[in-house]
């Protein structure tokens, strides 16, 4: 069974695991992606599964006559697990002087690291560049899953018919949009004018944060990564070649649909003292990815400028 990170750190909480839950929570708490993903766990490093791409086909008959015969196509997939982690140490001296919660307070620094930086690849991991990390959807998403903005180079400005027509390319009613803060505002504006509008509405989340909704689809903004970097920046090329655009996403975040695979939860080891410097280390370390079930759970529109929102 697939649970999100909110869902595994309540079920930790019920078995007296309490640390363990303390760290997930803090994990799915830093980033939109990783409160609403669910995980499920697998056996091994890799996750083999075939991916539907084209139904049979369905026809009539008259009487004596026969059907043409017709297969779907599926095309066999293999989603492997990255390992995600590292190391923290912790001078002894700033234990004694400060007291145990230093180390603790490290921890959780570490984990929202660890987080922002799962987040940045989800979008943006490229394993031709980087074969440790896993194929983010910037990557993965082609042919009819991609959306252009326009012909403009440079980008052009967000239309509500574009971002139906985003919308539209993915299938199901579990659907989150993603984008950053400044097309956030953008829609926001447009909500507020007569002339264009955008049906903005407001909910809570699992924290109790308010979170924007176009639609029946929750906005999950997605700003920087570990490094201070923006996640979804205008700097992308769009349909014209300019690098002054961004994108946004739709994904399903649903059972079989847009899905994280793990193997175990997120692991904090207390490895004690080092031999080499009086410092204790903690290794944070996950091994997980993600694994597109339907290729119609996720899409992007891409070539997106820093403009007021048309209709």
């Amino acid at each position: 069974m697939a649970l999100t990170l909110v869902e595994a750190a309540k079920t930790a909480l019920n078995n007296g695991k309490e640390h363990e839950a303390e760290i997930i929570l803090n994990y799915a708490m830093t980033s939109p992606i990783l409160e609403r993903l669910q995980f499920r766990d697998i056996q091994g490093n890799a996750l083999s599964y075939n991916r539907e791409e084209t139904m049979p086909g369905i026809g009539f008959r008259g009487i004596n006559g026969s059907f043409t015969e017709s297969t779907g196509v599926v095309n066999p997939v293999t989603e492997t697990l990255a390992i995600a982690g590292g190391d923290l140490d912790v001078d002894n001296f700033l234990i004694q002087t400060m007291g145990d919660s230093t180390r603790s307070d490290q921890e959780t620094m570490k984990v929202r690291s660890l987080s922002l930086s799962w987040t940045n690849t989800f979008i943006n991991g490229d394993t031709a560049s980087d074969p440790k990390e896993f194929d983010g959807l910037k990557t993965r998403l082609t042919g009819t899953q991609l959306v252009s903005a326009g012909t403009t180079s440079g980008g052009d400005p967000l239309s509500l018919n574009k971002l139906d027509e985003l919308a539209d390319a993915v299938v199901g009613n579990n659907k989150v949009l993603l984008m950053n803060k400044a097309i956030r505002r953008r829609l926001s504006t447009a909500a507020r004018s007569t002339n264009i509008g955008g049906f903005i509405q407001h909910e809570r989340d699992e924290f109790g944060r308010m979170v924007s909704m176009y639609g029946d689809m929750p906005i999950l903004i997605l700003d920087e990564d570990n490094e201070k970097n923006q996640i979804l920046p205008f700097t992308e090329a769009g349909e014209g070649g300019g690098t002054t655009s961004s994108s946004i996403y739709c994904v399903n975040m649903g059972p079989m649909m847009l899905q994280g695979i793990q193997n175990g939860q997120i692991q904090v080891r207390d490895l004690g003292e080092l031999n080499s410097k009086p410092s204790v280390r903690t290794r944070v370390e996950w091994y997980a990815g993600i694994a597109i079930f339907d290729g119609r759970s996720a899409a992007r529109l891409y070539g997106v400028s820093n403009a007021a929102v048309t209709a």
